[in-house]
């Protein structure tokens, strides 16, 4: 006999919940971060604002977010400990747990491929791949661990970009690694799946924020 609290889908989990959910989202000191943690603590949420070095604009974020329960967690996510770091303290400050990560965070620095010096180009590919993949690959992992340790189920979002279909010349690295990031999540949503676990990936076309003005 079942009831509101016992009932299952069709993978055997509890129903996911529309509301109530327990959110870190990385990279949300500002622009299309900062729009996320406000749209989940809309919907009634409880959100973990990530930063890796924008304090003062995190603290921005988190004070502008409806409802409680949130929470401000800064970390370095390029550094694999300083990730495992932040996804254990974003998971204690929400109660226990996350319930969806929402990956955000990442870098754009420009390096032409014909006016940068190799010493700044080899620098700029790590720092993208450390950001941008690295650290998605490796929330990602730590988030699916706990969702199903949690045996609730979960959602991971990456954000993507654009620029991993139509290429950035300018930027070659942010394409290239954008484009890594849809491949893992096409990856994650097939191994994940069974563990009631849902893997999206969405590619923002082009909008102004803080960092990039909207006469780009």
């Amino acid at each position: 006999m079942s009831d509101a609290h016992t009932a299952t889908d069709a993978s055997g989990h509890a129903p996911f919940p529309a509301t109530g959910r327990r959110v870190l989202v990385s990279g949300a000191s500002r622009g299309l971060g900062r729009a996320l943690a406000r749209a989940f603590a809309d919907n009634g949420d409880r959100v973990a604002v990530h930063f890796g070095s924008r304090e003062q604009e995190a603290r921005a974020t988190l004070d502008s977010l409806p409802g409680f329960g949130h929470a401000l967690v800064g970390g370095d996510l390029s550094d694999p400990a300083r990730a495992k770091d932040v996804a254990d303290r974003a998971a204690e400050a929400l109660g226990g747990g996350v319930d969806v990560l929402v990956n955000n965070a990442a870098v754009n620095l420009p390096h032409p491929p014909a006016t940068t010096s190799y010493e700044d180009w080899s620098a700029l590919w790590q720092r993208h791949m450390s950001v941008n993949l690295l650290a998605t690959a490796n929330l990602s992992h730590l988030a699916a661990h706990r969702m199903i340790g949690q045996g609730t189920g979960g959602r991971i979002v990456n954000i993507g970009s654009r620029g991993a279909f139509r290429g950035e010349p300018d930027h070659p690295a942010y394409g290239a690694t954008k484009a890594a990031v849809h491949a893992l999540g096409q990856s994650l949503a097939v191994a994940l799946a069974p563990h009631g676990i849902a893997v999206a990936s969405v590619a923002p076309g082009f909008f102004g924020t803080m960092g990039v003005p909207p006469a780009h």
